[in-house]
């Protein structure tokens, strides 16, 4: 079986739908461990909900150095806690925060997102608000592998969302969040499927 660590910053939605995945054996997966950074973070009842081991590491905390790229110091202390936990495949789930080149080659290959945009269009992390903004007839979702370019790295699932007149910028934003929830656990199993044999290397 393979090891997923979730990493999340908010409400946890994807989070949920992975976990809803696995308990209906339709992820061939388990949630090892669920890094948040955000102590306020809803992600985190989730987690507590269905006994998921949780590792909170703020954003802001010294990580007992007093020199150096405090950036690095705090992904040295996730890559040792993922390898303590024998992690197989890293998953973005909400997680507001840039990983360094430093932890992107740690697991290169190994984690994945789930972006709210048809890339390449709207990348960054407003894509849902550019959309709309922009007023285009269709958007959609992107589940891909993370590089050192943000949002730029193979593509493994996408699928569109149209964009109604009617639409609100929140009407647009469930309208988004529901495909994800749909295509991000498939993808996920289909990576597991494709490159990792199903199993744990």
């Amino acid at each position: 079986m393979v090891n997923l660590a979730v990493f999340c910053s908010g409400n946890g939605s994807n989070f949920q739908a992975i976990l809803d995945a696995v308990r209906r054996n339709k992820l061939k997966a388990t949630v090892a461990v669920m890094i948040c950074d955000n102590p306020k973070a809803y992600a985190l009842r989730r987690a507590r909900r269905h006994g998921v081991p949780i590792v909170l590491i703020g954003r802001d905390a010294p990580w007992g150095v007093s020199t150096g790229d405090p950036r690095k110091a705090y992904e040295k202390i996730l890559v040792r806690i993922l390898r303590n936990q024998r992690v197989d495949l890293v998953v973005l789930a909400g997680f507001m925060r840039i990983l360094t080149p430093y932890f992107i080659r740690a697991w290169r290959g190994r984690i994945l997102n789930i972006h709210p945009s048809y890339l390449p269009a709207f990348k960054g992390a407003h894509a849902i608000r550019d959309a709309f903004e922009a007023g285009v007839k269709e958007t959609g979702v992107t589940a891909h592998l993370v590089t050192e370019a943000v949002d730029a790295g193979p593509i493994l699932m996408q699928e569109k969302v149209k964009v109604s007149q009617k639409d609100s910028l929140e009407s647009l934003e469930k309208k988004i969040h529901r495909i994800e929830h749909q295509i991000y656990p498939k993808a996920i199993g289909q990576f597991i499927k494709n490159s990792l044999g199903g199993r744990n290397k």
